[in-house]
């Protein structure tokens, strides 16, 4: 661990201790905002002292095992407990590196998806369908709730835009390095010389953090628009102007809802997911300003950056951000095995976000 890190460990630990004795201060325990934000620090500050009071012990340990090779008796079972510390040590300094990377507040929200067709005409809203439904399996395998909040079909399957809510414990840090440009290269279904053909459909991955309650939008600025919904939800909703649209005319985003049965109700989700995208396109813009060289963008990052290629004939899958990230598992990922993939993203992540601790 570098000199640079250990002594951010250091003022961390620190700070630990100073909002133990702040959290027994009267003046804290009577004001309870600044009691509630203290005590969430102070959890979030427990892993990483308990980590490096077993860092303290294990150090123990390996002074006492080098301690006890003077013995010849012992020296054997002294080079096995050396072994031991230093395999210890090894692990809690990677623990504690990961421990310094600043926690996403956001990393427990519940989720919106987006998938849109782009290049490639029919090929790509039903590339995009494919999309979809590999998160919506891989959402199913993590126990996570997937609500489609509006669609729009494909002419031959597929879809050329649909939105969902993705709701479950730790969805947007699963997913939310996701966004961005998918590109296909398959032979289409409707392609009768066999050749095979290009498409791409884009992705984005919005968190709904408690945030979005902060977010205050003028009514003036809002173009509010029913129709007919076609989705499911049984007769009713094919026979009253229950769907919304609502355009928030100073940025030109739409949204909409029409899967509940009273406009009040897909009033209220087209509002949240409205919100959701107007402080996710405000952090992508500081985000942008601020880590221009960072190769994996968190949230929207830029939507236009093609990101992936899914190459059928190969059954290979290429992540274009990170170095050598080619999986030829293409058939069980598209199925919704999407771990290996996701994790080798998260890894790339932290090791930036190392290096960049690092560097001061």
């Amino acid at each position: 661990m570098t000199p640079t890190l250990r002594r951010k460990l250091e003022a961390l630990a620190e700070r630990r201790e100073e909002l133990e004795r702040l959290l027994a201060d009267p003046a804290v325990l009577a004001d309870n905002e600044r009691f509630r934000s203290h005590s969430r620090e102070f959890a979030q500050l427990e892993p990483l002292v308990a980590t490096l009071a077993a860092e303290t012990r294990a150090r123990q340990d390996l002074a006492a095992a080098q301690a006890m090779r003077e013995d010849p008796e012992l020296r054997e079972l002294a080079e096995e407990e050396i072994a031991a510390a230093q395999a210890r040590l090894a692990q809690l300094e990677d623990e504690l590196s990961l421990l310094l990377i600043p926690k996403d507040p956001r990393d427990d929200a519940n989720l919106f998806l987006e998938v849109r067709a782009g290049t490639g005409g029919d090929e790509a809203a039903i590339f995009a369908g494919d999309l979809f439904r590999m998160y919506a399996r891989y959402a199913e395998r993590q126990g996570w709730k997937v609500e489609v909040e509006s669609d729009s079909p494909g002419e031959h399957g597929g879809y050329k835009e649909i939105v969902a809510r993705v709701s479950g414990r730790g969805a947007f840090s699963r997913l939310k390095f996701e966004s961005g440009t998918h590109r296909v290269q398959r032979v289409p279904a409707t392609e009768s010389q066999g050749r095979i053909h290009t498409s791409a459909a884009t992705v984005a991955i919005i968190p709904e953090d408690e945030a979005i309650d902060d977010v205050v939008i003028n009514p003036a600025d809002l173009k509010v628009d029913t129709f007919r919904s076609s989705g499911a939800g049984g007769q009713h909703v094919n026979k009253t102007d229950s769907a919304i649209r609502i355009t928030h005319l100073p940025t030109g985003v739409v949204v909409e809802s029409q899967t509940e049965r009273s406009q009040h109700a897909n009033r209220d989700k087209a509002m949240k997911r409205l919100k959701a995208q107007l402080l996710d396109a405000e952090r992508s813009r500081q985000q942008a300003a601020q880590a221009q060289s960072r190769k994996l963008q968190v949230g929207s990052g830029d939507r236009s950056q093609r990101i992936r290629t899914y190459n059928f004939p190969q059954g290979r899958i290429t992540d274009h951000r990170v170095e050598g990230l080619t999986l030829y598992d293409l058939p069980n990922v598209i199925e919704g095995a999407m771990d290996e993939l996701l994790d080798r993203l998260a890894r790339e992540h932290q090791a930036e976000e190392l290096a960049r601790l690092s560097e001061g």
